[in-house]
């Protein structure tokens, strides 16, 4: 698959490597399948040193390592090095030219020698290091461990700390060569993970490509999670037990603790490492605290985590049992609501610190509530909430993934349920529909289509 995007990492990693100052220390994570080992490859020159650990034991990470070294340095790995710091001491010892070495799996390395961080911390802050050093992880909750925790020896060393994020959309209709709404539906599938889009790329369609990979006990992807969670989760069954079921529409925090026969208060330390992860995140309504609300939803964050907690778990006996077009059509048969919940999304995320319909917006959410309409007190929700970042403006917006809709009444049913709303008063209400396709009614003002969406607005 051709590299796309990265521009922004790959001209900061550029940058600092080029610096004239003493060599410098890169930290880079991210979950597993975002194109970490390629970004680094894409960055290194051939003068550079690239190193993939494994889960070997240390001296036999150690010769492995050496013979790496070896290619620059003759002979290096003739010598037995018998710890790290042997190692370390040799390479600079025998460093005639600065250089960078990247060593890939880091969480490999500190698991068969504990004490390397603060080994790399000694040489590190004597400023001795004669080349750069790049550390990679997988492993988030290790990564972030030692880069993000205080009590670490590595904390505060690094010149760049980078989390790799997934790739924007755009990038993916540009991969596949799809129209708008077929990007928007291949998205709700792959999300944005290089990984998973070169696996798509070699099937003819997206519902082919789910036979082969997901719903198939033979299939790439059939195991992915569990692939996954052996980086951050030592027992990941309660990790995948709490994924399946909000991946299932159970997402009050009361009735997930139900469901799991547990005291909503034994969940709240799984739950909030799952957030800390990237699997799911906690939503609550526009304008209360995330920290004092007590109306919030667990959403699953991450499109294939959807798809295979959504597809996958619950008809695991029938693709075990080799009955994939039976899965096929159930899939089929809910795809569009499935797809639409990710087309809510992605509007909201567009919105966020977007210009658009004369304003700058903040972070759009969803909110959903009770109000007063025509003296009755009536449920509502709304698709898109957000701010203008000079607070005069409220954005109110519609999401419909379906055929045939009427602008023109969306925008009604819109205008009657802000008449009440609490955080409305006093502010300049802009309404904005978000649809799968041209209103049947030809109205196209504050009407939003998926191309849109998939260009943030850049040709609105």
């Amino acid at each position: 698959m051709e590299f796309v995007d990265r521009e922004n990492e790959i001209k900061r990693l550029q940058r600092v490597l080029s610096a004239k100052k003493q060599p410098q220390f890169i930290i880079l994570y991210g979950r597993r399948r975002l194109g970490k080992s390629t970004l680094i490859r894409h960055v290194l020159t051939e003068d550079d040193l690239y190193f993939m650990a494994d889960q070997a034991e240390q001296s036999q990470q150690l010769a492995l390592l050496a013979r790496t070294i070896s290619a620059k340095i003759p002979d290096f790995d003739k010598v037995a090095y018998p710890d790290w710091e042997t190692l370390i001491i040799s390479l600079s010892h025998r460093t005639a030219k600065r250089f960078t070495l990247c060593l890939d799996e880091f969480p490999y390395l500190v698991k068969s020698c504990p004490s390397l961080p603060s080994i790399l911390q000694r040489h590190i802050d004597s400023k001795q290091l004669p080349f750069d050093l790049i550390i990679c992880g997988s492993s988030q909750q290790m990564m972030q461990g030692l880069v993000l925790d205080a009590t670490s020896p590595l904390y505060g060393r690094g010149n760049v700390i980078m989390k790799l994020e997934p790739i924007p959309i755009r990038y993916l209709q540009w991969i596949l060569h799809t129209n708008a709404v077929q990007t928007i539906e291949e998205s709700a599938v792959w999300g944005g993970v290089p990984r998973y889009w070169e696996i798509r790329e070699n099937e003819p369609s997206l519902m082919e490509a789910v036979a082969y990979n997901i719903i198939d006990p033979n299939g790439t992807l059939y195991d992915e999670p569990s692939k996954l969670f052996l980086d951050d989760f030592q027992h990941s069954a309660q990790s995948s037990t709490l994924l399946s079921i909000i991946g299932n529409g159970v997402n009050r925090l009361s009735e997930i603790a139900g469901r799991m026969q547990k005291n909503a208060t034994d969940l709240s330390g799984p739950l909030a490492k799952l957030v800390n992860l990237g699997y799911i995140e906690r939503e609550t309504p526009f304008g209360e605290s995330p920290r004092n609300s007590k109306r919030s939803y667990y959403q699953l964050c991450d499109p294939f985590m959807r798809t295979y907690y959504r597809y996958v778990v619950p008809n695991r006996s029938l693709i075990n049992l080799r009955r994939k077009d039976a899965v096929l059509q159930i899939i089929s048969d809910t795809f569009s609501d499935f797809v639409a919940a990710h087309w809510e999304r992605l509007c909201r995320s567009a919105v966020s610190g977007n210009q658009l319909l004369d304003a700058t917006w903040g972070v759009a959410s969803r909110w959903w509530g009770t109000v007063v309409i025509n003296k009755e007190r009536v449920s509502i929700e709304l698709d898109i909430v957000a701010e203008s970042l000079d607070k005069k403006k409220i954005l109110i917006g519609e999401c419909k993934w379906t055929e045939g809709e009427q602008a023109g009444k969306l925008f009604h049913e819109l205008e009657t349920k802000a008449q009440s709303l609490p955080f409305a008063k006093d502010r300049e209400i802009v309404y904005a529909l978000f649809l799968k396709r041209l209103a049947t009614d030809g109205i196209t003002e504050h009407v939003f289509l998926p191309q849109d969406v998939i260009d943030d607005f850049t040709a609105s």
